[in-house]
């Protein structure tokens, strides 16, 4: 363009790669996004109520004295989740229904005795912290919440098909964000809290080591393994071409890689948020010295007057939306566990009329859960109970499953290979001594 006897220049559009770059990036997150699944879920369930509560104590009562925990956790967490999700899609059994196959019905009752005892005890905690939590935001009488929030997290199981509902669970999972952006709405000394992470300064009280067995019977847990093995189970029923891979060798490789992705990146995402909890309630309450939390809801209440209502509300809305995650997969859990016990058929994507037995025992186990906030037992004392029946489990759990995974007669020419064996026994004996210690310091405590 001329004007004046001199050449303008226009200025071009901005070039489409340019404009398209945020949106490719946000394409590429959403693809990757969608390529998670029930490895993600179980992760992000980790971190319900029950264990924001054991991690906003820790870091109350400790400091930064404990995030260490999130690293050393983590390799044992994920290694044996994805032998746990293996298992599942071998085999196309959940955990109760191989330990049926393999060994006398006693043992497998027993194990899922204790894991629906664990998992009511450990609803009904959840279910009336989320009902604390919701009072907080919104007031209101507390036992229509908890009412409330046992029959949505009911109702959406039994009416909505599994593809379906799993994806509103990984959409859930954001929710634990809200206390990565709790940490950050806050001053925190990253120099002081990386360098107790990566050097940390180690104490022999009997306090710490109750905290620390706490913490590490909060990232692996029971439920947890059944809950991943049988959502691998129920992915082969809702894909045509699916198969068990004792059937069908030649989606091994596939699987295993999406399996080691899913795990792996979900419980670095299920420790990264408890890393934040722990953070935020040592910047906050601890350095205050409020040192004795006891639930999630005290330590959301703790949080305004020290971190502003922008932080309590964050804290606060994540308990809910945590819990909306969790309470399905705890009631999930042992429905899957008490059907493959019992040798019946069982499926979130089949209809009620179809898979009575497994949605009747859905409905036993969240109305117990419900339950326990109707009779007596505060908060405290269902996580206490759901910790013992927990650390009672977990070793025989992680025994057996450690010896199906390396049997061929179990999983065929898909046997655990070396690396994966070697971190699955150092998980099962951390928490053979960690379930003991746990066991003796919370009995001692009652």
């Amino acid at each position: 363009m001329i004007h004046g006897g001199t050449t303008l220049k226009t200025k071009s559009p901005p070039a489409e790669s340019a404009k398209s770059e945020p949106a490719t990036k946000r394409t590429a997150f959403f693809r990757a996004f969608q390529k998670l699944g029930p490895g993600l879920v179980t992760g992000a369930s980790d971190d319900d109520p029950s264990g924001i509560a054991t991690y906003s104590q820790v870091g109350a009562q400790f400091g930064f004295g404990l995030l260490w925990t999130m690293l050393f956790s983590y390799p044992l967490m994920a290694a044996i989740q994805t032998i746990s999700a293996r298992m599942g899609r071998v085999t196309g059994l959940g955990i109760a229904g191989s330990i049926r196959s393999r060994y006398r019905r006693p043992l497998v009752y027993g194990i899922v005795t204790l894991l629906v005892a664990a998992n009511v005890f450990n609803l009904g905690a959840d279910i009336g912290a989320m009902a604390s939590a919701a009072r907080l935001l919104v007031p209101g009488p507390w036992p229509m919440y908890v009412l409330g929030f046992g029959a949505l997290c009911l109702c959406l199981q039994v009416w909505v098909p599994y593809k379906t509902y799993v994806k509103y669970l990984k959409w859930l999972t954001l929710a634990l964000f809200a206390y990565v952006a709790t940490a950050f709405s806050i001053h925190v000394p990253w120099g002081e809290a990386l360098r107790a992470t990566v050097l940390p300064p180690l104490h022999f009280g009997k306090g710490y080591f109750t905290a620390l067995i706490a913490v590490l019977g909060t990232t692996i847990s029971p439920y947890l393994f059944f809950w991943q093995a049988s959502q691998e189970v129920e992915e082969i029923g809702v894909h045509a071409l699916d198969q068990p891979l004792l059937k069908a060798h030649g989606q091994a490789r596939e699987n295993f890689e999406r399996i080691g992705v899913d795990t792996y990146a979900g419980m670095a995402f299920s420790n990264l948020v408890a890393f934040f909890i722990i953070l935020t309630a040592a910047v906050t309450l601890h350095a205050h010295g409020l040192t004795d939390i006891q639930t999630a809801d005290q330590a959301a209440s703790a949080l305004r007057p020290l971190a502003g209502h922008f932080a309590f509300l964050l804290f606060a809305a994540g308990i809910v939306g945590t819990g909306l995650l969790a309470v399905p997969v705890l009631a999930g859990s042992a429905a899957y566990g008490i059907c493959d016990a019992l040798n019946w058929k069982a499926s979130l994507e089949k209809k009620p009329l179809q898979r009575r037995g497994f949605y009747a025992a859905l409905a036993l186990v969240t109305g117990a859960g419900v339950a326990l906030n109707f009779a007596g037992l505060n908060p405290i004392k269902a996580l206490f109970w759901s910790a013992v029946f927990n650390g009672i489990a977990a070793t025989p759990v992680m025994v057996v499953v450690m010896l199906m995974a390396s049997n061929r007669k179990v999983m065929g020419p898909f046997v655990l290979g070396q690396p994966l064996r070697i971190a699955g026994w150092i998980a099962t004996g951390v928490m053979c001594v960690a379930s003991i210690g746990m066991f003796l310091s919370l009995t001692g405590r009652r």
